[in-house]
């Protein structure tokens, strides 16, 4: 039996809009169409590639993007733990773009969010651009981990942020912006961000405003559960060619 205080019921309700799941450990998880993880028996919310800094880094390069990514990101957030509750939130990996877009304009966004939200642990798992741009300063208040971390233990659950096997557990990451491609009557396609879940693996999309999707295909073998709106819906098979 788990002793982990953390690890208990939540008396939340199912998000609105959200897809549950149970993986081979018994864990039931919960996918949200703000591109997040829920796992209520660990009070725990997960999200992967947030990019803080990215339009910024971007925008030093010469390059006309959008302001106000950033405050959308947070906005999100707000979102995810509102509709949660969660004591706890992982961010699974490329939490900052790059060195030159952790600037002081990124910092004075991001601190009073996380005054606001004091009472919340946070942990990054460290993903490739994180090695590049560095920690989160401590004023931030966010733990780092390398990856494989394990949120709970015992619980057969993994924090990564690069897809990989974890033997006996499911692995849950990022770094692969995961997209599904819907083919209309009139063969029209939309690309809509996905979860992309099979055995032993949960891959989520992207949570950055700007961050956008992955031409990398998803594995045949892995069932989609595509964000469409406010809603998360598996998206079904395509039929084997005959």
């Amino acid at each position: 039996m788990n002793t982990d205080p953390s690890f208990a019921p939540s008396p939340t309700a199912p998000p609105p809009g959200a897809q549950a799941i149970t993986l081979p450990c018994g864990a039931a998880l919960w996918l949200l169409p703000q591109r997040a993880v829920w796992w209520p028996a660990a009070r725990t919310a997960f999200v992967a590639d947030v990019h803080f800094g990215k339009a910024a880094t971007f925008r030093r390069a010469g390059q006309p993007v959008p302001h106000g990514t950033t405050a959308d990101n947070l906005a999100r957030l707000d979102a995810v733990l509102a509709a949660t509750g969660a004591g706890h939130l992982v961010f699974l990996g490329d939490f900052l773009h790059a060195r030159s877009g952790a600037d002081e304009r990124l910092w004075n966004q991001l601190l009073p969010w996380r005054k606001h939200h004091a009472h919340i642990a946070m942990t990054l798992v460290r993903g490739n651009h994180d090695l590049h741009a560095g920690d989160p300063p401590a004023p931030l208040g966010v733990d780092v981990a390398d990856e494989p971390w394990r949120p709970v233990e015992g619980a057969g659950v993994l924090a990564c942020h690069h897809p990989q096997a974890g033997p006996g557990d499911t692995v849950l990451a990022g770094h692969w912006h995961p997209v599904a491609t819907l083919q209309g009557p009139a063969r029209d396609t939309v690309r809509l961000p996905c979860f992309a879940w099979q055995p032993g693996l949960l891959v989520l999309p992207a949570f950055g405003a700007f961050t956008g999707m992955s031409s990398q295909p998803v594995p045949p073998s892995a069932r989609r559960f595509a964000v469409a709106g406010d809603r998360v819906r598996e998206v079904p098979r395509r039929p084997a060619s005959a």
